[in-house]
This record gives C-alpha cells, sequence and structure tokens, in this order.
C-alpha cells in the first residue's frame, strides 16, 4: 500500500478537520464543572474527537469527561495511540489569529498545531486510512484522547485506573524518529522564609505553568517613575529587552518582556522573571532583594543547575534542566519560586535533591514523575524503526528527551513523532504551526506503523 499517496488524497480534509480542532480553545480553564473538570472548551475539544470516532464506526467511550477512547479491531491484544487536545496558553505577541487555524506558506497556525492537535489528527486520520484499505485488525487499536496532558497527566492517570493498559503504545507527541528514553521530570517549590525586613518590593509576578519558559515579568515597586526610570532603560538597553515602566500613585510597575519555549530546553526561551529580578536585585533591600537574588544567581545564565548543586548528564539523556516557571512575590508574605526539573535517567534524584541547602527558602518537592525507557533490542521499537525507514528512507535512530509524554504512563511505550529531524520546534511559542507536508509524511508514517503493529498481512 502506498501510504504516502493515500495521505496525500486525504490532506484538505485533514486540514479542515485540524482547522475545527484547533478552533476549540481548549486550555485549562478554571470555568471547571462537575461534566467539565478541566473547563468547557477542554471538554468541547474531547467531545469533538469522541463525536468523530462515532460519525466513522468506532467503539467509543467517555472516561469521566477528562479522557476517552475510540477503538476499532479484535483480539486480545491492544494497541495504544495517545494524544492530547489541552493546550498551554497562548501570550502575547502573536501574529496569527492562535485559533485560527491559517494556512501560509505551506504551514497552518494555531496552539497546539504541532503539540499535540496536529499530530494527534495525523494519527486518526492515518487509522483511517488503514480502516478503510480493507486491512484486518488482528489486535485491538485505540486512539486514546487526553485533556491534561500539559498540567500534570491527571487524565490519563484516572483513565488507566479504570481502564485497560495497552500491550504497546505510542504518543505522537514529540520527535521522530523514535523516543525510547524519557527524563524524570520533578517539580521543586522554593519557599522564602519571610524575615520581616521589607523593602521598596511590593509585588513580583511571572509565569503561569513550569513547562513553560514565562515570557512576561511585572513587579511593582515603591517610588516614582524618576526613580526607577534611568537605571531600568539602561538595564534594558544592555540584555536587549522588551520592557515598559508605568507610575500609579506612589508605586511603579515594571515589565519585562522575553521568549517563550517549553520547559526541556530552556535556552530555547529567555526567561523574563530571571531578567527582572537580576535588575531589582541590586535596587532593594529586605525580603524582596532576597527573593530577587535567590532568582538571578541561582537561573540567570543556569539552565542546568550549577548554581543549587544539583547539575548531573549521563550519555543515554544529557543533561538534567532547570526551568524557574513560576514567581510569586507578595510584601508581608514573602515569595515562592516553581521549577521544573528534568533530570537525566540515572541521575541519583533523591539524593541530590535531598542535599538542597538554599539560605533563607526552604524546598519541597511538589511532584515527581520518574524516568521512563524502553529497550531498543524489543520487538514493537523494531517494528516502529522499519515503519519509518520504509516511508522515509532514513535511518530510525533512538532519541532520548527531556519533555515528558504521555508514553512515561505505558508499561510499553514511546514517543513517536511528529517533528522531523532538523524541524524547528515552535511547541509553546508564538505562532506554533505545523508544517503541511511533514503533517501528511507523519500520516504516512502511522499508517504504516499501524499496518504493521496490528494488523494481518494482505
Amino acid at each position: 500500500m502506498d501510504w504516502q499517496l493515500e495521505a496525500e488524497k486525504r490532506k484538505e480534509s485533514m486540514l479542515k478537520e485540524l482547522q475545527e480542532l484547533i478552533a476549540i480553545p481548549s486550555v485549562l480553564n478554571t470555568d471547571a464543572t462537575a461534566d467539565a473538570p478541566f473547563g468547557k472548551e477542554v471538554k468541547r475539544a474531547l467531545d469533538w474527537f469522541l463525536d468523530k470516532g462515532r460519525e466513522n464506526g468506532y467503539q467509543v467511550k467517555n472516561v469521566d469527561n477528562i479522557a476517552g477512547h475510540l477503538e476499532i479491531g479484535q483480539g486480545e491484544e491492544l494497541l495504544g495511540i495517545l494524544g492530547h487536545v489541552d493546550v498551554v496558553p497562548t501570550g502575547e505577541g502573536w501574529t496569527k489569529d492562535p485559533f485560527g487555524g491559517v494556512i501560509e506558506d505551506g504551514k497552518l497556525f494555531g496552539r497546539g498545531a504541532i503539540d499535540d492537535k496536529g499530530p494527534t489528527i495525523a494519527a486518526w486520520t492515518a487509522l483511517n486510512m488503514v480502516k478503510d484499505a480493507g486491512y484486518e485488525f488482528d489486535k485491538r487499536v485505540r486512539l486514546i484522547i487526553g485533556t491534561d496532558e500539559e498540567s500534570g497527566f491527571r487524565c490519563v492517570e484516572n483513565y488507566f485506573q479504570k481502564e485497560e493498559m495497552p500491550t504497546m503504545a505510542f504518543a505522537p507527541d514529540a520527535d521522530f524518529p523514535i523516543i525510547n528514553a524519557e527524563k524524570g521530570i520533578a517539580g521543586l517549590v522554593f519557599s522564602q522564609v519571610f524575615s520581616g525586613k521589607e523593602d521598596q518590593l511590593i509585588t513580583f509576578r511571572s509565569g503561569d505553568r513550569t513547562n513553560m519558559v514565562p515570557d512576561l515579568a511585572e513587579a511593582t515597586v515603591e517610588g516614582r517613575s524618576a526613580d526607577w526610570k534611568p537605571d531600568f532603560e539602561v538595564f534594558a538597553n544592555q540584555h536587549g529587552l522588551q520592557t515598559a515602566l508605568e507610575e500609579s500613585g506612589d508605586a511603579v510597575k515594571l515589565t519585562v518582556h522575553g521568549k517563550a519555549a517549553h520547559a526541556m530546553e530552556p535556552d530555547d526561551g529567555l526567561n523574563a522573571g530571571v531578567m527582572l529580578a537580576l535588575f531589582l536585585k541590586d535596587h532593594l533591600t529586605g525580603d524582596g532583594q532576597v527573593f530577587t537574588e535567590f532568582i538571578a544567581d541561582k537561573f540567570y545564565g543556569d539552565t542546568r543547575g550549577r548554581a543549587l548543586n544539583l547539575q548531573f548528564s549521563d550519555e543515554a539523556s544529557g543533561d538534567t534542566t532547570f526551568n524557574a516557571g513560576i514567581m510569586r512575590f507578595k510584601k508581608a508574605q514573602g515569595g515562592t519560586v516553581e521549577v521544573s526539573m528534568r533530570y537525566s535517567i540515572s541521575c541519583p534524584f533523591d539524593e541530590k535533591v535531598e542535599a538542597i541547602q538554599v539560605e533563607g527558602f526552604s524546598v519541597n518537592v511538589n511532584s515527581n514523575s520518574h524516568p521512563h525507557y524502553v529497550d531498543a533490542d524489543d520487538p514493537f521499537i523494531r517494528t516502529l524503526q522499519d515503519a519509518y525507514e520504509k516511508q522515509t528512507g532514513e535511518k530510525a535512530e533512538l532519541l532520548a528527551i527531556g519533555g515528558g509524554t504521555y508514553a512515561r504512563v505505558m508499561e510499553k511505550g514511546v514517543a513517536f513523532g511528529m517533528l522531523f529531524p532538523g524541524e524547528k520546534d515552535v511547541a509553546h511559542q508564538l505562532d506554533e504551526f505545523v508544517d503541511i507536508k511533514n503533517l501528511v509524511k507523519a500520516t504516512a508514517i502511522y499508517a504504516e506503523a499501524i499496518s504493521q503493529l496490528a494488523c494481518r498481512k494482505k
């Protein structure tokens, strides 16, 4: 079967479906209800997929309105394909409508285009291609749809308390060729020990998610514009920053804009909170100074944990990385810094964390998802390699990442695409897009993999 040709035939309908899905602003929201635990728009995106499954003759199941699946085939073994329809916040500065699905220069733009609505649509299209081609499924195949991948995996954790664990599974939510190793992901919370030594800092706020490099930071300080403007402008020019200063009564609001990026590689972004703290630490005294100095000294120019003595690297998965993703301070209360730590496969996590000592701060492990690994010689891995190589003509190297995909909740799961080698990663960034040619190519790869893994040879 020429899966590339079949994918080309379905390109227009696939793009139309992707535009429909992107039009749903499925960001985790506070408008949660019993019927929509993560928000009405997130639930609407889940319903969109389940309705598509019913329309196309799949067995459909909604699990507590936070996950669901579309199933086809028969047999004892179960192939899982795990995608998610929730997306991170858009941030400021888009040049395209983040929920418009605009097509321009061979790209489709929108939040979720590459993470993870586009890849999930590719897998969905591929599954339909195999079904419509008349292949006989000798395994069951489930396209499992999650709604909380970006905020803690609560959807799939709940799902697998009630539903069958797949025999094997892949998540189209990272890079090609195949990711068989994922770093551990821990959430560290540094809480300031409030001393009562107040100073000019009234509030400090940056970031909403630990898995994103914050692109905006705001601080309110006591004083007048003339007290802050000269030094702030010099600092902005030195570092090439976009900033703003606004006076209101006896206070001044300082704003710094950075560049968003995924927390698995903080160096791809510019942390606005860290930069604002770098400026403030030399202009404050008391608790505000301690708070901003901690951020600047531990995270400016250091995403590898050297300043915290947490650095670690191994051959299998590379460096341990750190992203200060959420920073908060209130006068007369103190501050907190929430950090995403992506630690190497062989990192002695407990030993490292227990040794942390930061004067003026306590540290707690808020969450910890252990590293995940599937042996390179597993027949499942080899079949995926064969599918990739057959459709691309390129060698299917095995990879390790600092990101966390649904693969890590599987007993035997990997991340399989759909970002191709050398392709720019725009997940979590402004003007996120999916390359349409690569979307079609990925669909062909997924169809090849599904037909090899779950069907009798024709």
